[in-house]
This record gives C-alpha cells, sequence and structure tokens, in this order.
C-alpha cells in the first residue's frame, strides 16, 4: 500500500513544520541567485595553482588523479549496492564532487594548452593581442569556469556535512550493531573531503558565502526528492533515521540540519581563510594570493 494512502500521515502537524523549515530556505536561496550578479572572475584563477613552483599541468594531474579515484570508488559502489546507492545523500554529494573534478580538469587542460600558445616577443604582447586572448578565454572557459565555481563552492558545504553527520552523528548514535563499515564505505566517506581540501590548498578559486545559497539548494533538492518517493509510495524506509516524519521530534531534527548547514559552509570558509591568512606567512615567497 502506497505511504500516501495513509494520509493520517501526511497530515500531522510536524509535517507541515517541517516542509516549512525545508521550503523557507529553498525560496530564500533561490530569490537570491536569482538577484546574484555574475562575480567578475580572474579565469587564470580556475587552473593557476597558488603556489609560485607548482606548474598548472601538475594541478591538472591532480584533478584527473583525484576524478579518476573518485570515479572507481563510486563504481565499485554501485557495482555493490546499484542504483539504490543513489539513495542515499553521500552518493548525491559524492557524484556532485566528481563533476567538480571533471570540469577542473577540462577547464585546467583548456589552461595549460592556452599558456603553452601564449605568444612570446622580446617586447611583449600588444594590447590587441592581449585582448583577444582575454576575449577568448572568456568565451570557451565563461560558462564551464562559473560551473565549476558553483560547484565547487556547493561541494565545499555539502562534503562537510556527509562527512560531519555520518562520523559525528550516524556512527555513534544511529547506526547501532546492524551497521558494518567498510573499508569502501569509510573511502566514499572522507576522501570527498581529503580531495577538495587538498584541491583548496593548491587552486586559487574564491569561496563566497553567496555560494552558501547554492549547497541550500542541492540539500532541499534531496530532501524534496526524499519526500515525493515516499509520497508515491516506493520506499517507506527514510535512509537517515533525522528525515522520519512520524514522530514530535522531527521539527527539531529538521531545525537543527538546517543550523548544521550553516556551521558545515562556516567550517570551510574558515579552512580558506586560514590558507590565505596563514600560509602567505608561513611561505612568504612561495604562495601566491588571487588577483
Amino acid at each position: 500500500m502506497s505511504i500516501w494512502d495513509d494520509t493520517q500521515y501526511w497530515v500531522q502537524w510536524q509535517v507541515l513544520v517541517c516542509a516549512f523549515i525545508v521550503a523557507a530556505p529553498a525560496v530564500l536561496a533561490l530569490r537570491f541567485v536569482k538577484k546574484l550578479k555574475a562575480q567578475p572572475l580572474n579565469y587564470a584563477d580556475l587552473w593557476t595553482p597558488c603556489w609560485k613552483n607548482f606548474s598548472p599541468v601538475w594541478l591538472l594531474y591532480y584533478r584527473a588523479f583525484a576524478f579518476v579515484c573518485l570515479a572507481w570508488m563510486l563504481y565499485e559502489m554501485v557495482a555493490f549496492a546499484g542504483a539504490f546507492c543513489f539513495f542515499f545523500y553521500t552518493q548525491w554529494t559524492f557524484a556532485l564532487v566528481m563533476v567538480y573534478f571533471a570540469l577542473g580538469t577540462i577547464v585546467s587542460a583548456y589552461g595549460c594548452r592556452l599558456s603553452s600558445k601564449k605568444p612570446h616577443s622580446k617586447n611583449g604582447c600588444s594590447a590587441e593581442s592581449v585582448q583577444r586572448e582575454l576575449e577568448e578565454i572568456q568565451q570557451k572557459v565563461g560558462l564551464w569556469g562559473y560551473l565549476m565555481l558553483i560547484s565547487y563552492q556547493t561541494c565545499a558545504g555539502a562534503v562537510m556535512l556527509t562527512d560531519i553527520v555520518f562520523w559525528c552523528i550516524l556512527m555513534p548514535f544511529l547506526l547501532g550493531d546492524q551497521f558494518s563499515l567498510t573499508l569502501l564505505i569509510g573511502g566514499i566517506h572522507s576522501l570527498n573531503a581529503v580531495f577538495l581540501i587538498l584541491d583548496t590548498a593548491l587552486n586559487r578559486l574564491p569561496l563566497l558565502w553567496s555560494g552558501f545559497s547554492y549547497f541550500v539548494l542541492w540539500s532541499c533538492l534531496y530532501v524534496t526528492f526524499q519526500w515525493v518517493i515516499h509520497a508515491c509510495g516506493f520506499f517507506t524506509w527514510w535512509p537517515y533515521p533525522f528525515l522520519e516524519l512520524n514522530t514530535p521530534w522531527a521539527p527539531i531534527w529538521y531545525f537543527s540540519l538546517a543550523l548544521v548547514h550553516v556551521l558545515c559552509y562556516w567550517i570551510y570558509v574558515l579552512i580558506e581563510k586560514m590558507k590565505i591568512s596563514v600560509l602567505p606567512g608561513l611561505f612568504p615567497q612561495a604562495f601566491v594570493r588571487s588577483l
């Protein structure tokens, strides 16, 4: 029987409250994104490392390596659990991190190719050639660059949320004895953050608080997906106990999860701030600030 037929489930007061807790941030984030003006993007920051002696080619290799490793792990997870693994937020985020590294690999490859063909002369490039080069970059990298930046900012919060919830809430308190931690599951819930943080330590991408809106929309999309498939009767079991609506504590769980989103994105912003404030002092001759 479809869970939708059980009207008592969906007319409970906590369902309406939880729906508001999910919908309100989503509407605010969507309105903010619509009003958000495209930030001027220094296209060289997309593929240039923040270290003087670190070639963009090595950043390209790292991003390609990260993508291959993540793709292999996701393949192993799908081979083990099938499409059911995408029932979980972890796999959604893991796939998004893969998308970021795929875009990063493509953009880095184009940047390295462009740098290798950059004209050289004793007198330097003319203003016209510099302008033509800039227009070429904006045309070919513009859309990919902004998609790459949006996915990067979304992943920043999502990987923190995934790993913190898994290691700090699910593992100690909610999973219990019926769950068996394997090397693959442990890697899925840790290497996503490890690869992204290492990329942050190497890249010159800006991490703005405006990216928090994309992170909120990403999570709200997942919760909406869960509500829809449960309402249609495909599942009666919730992948995360705190998403269960049939409890008077549900609004508290949902509100707490909303606050955790702020904490998770703040943690990654703090990591970025530590990078740009601490590393220049430790390596003044090697670290390059974004222009």
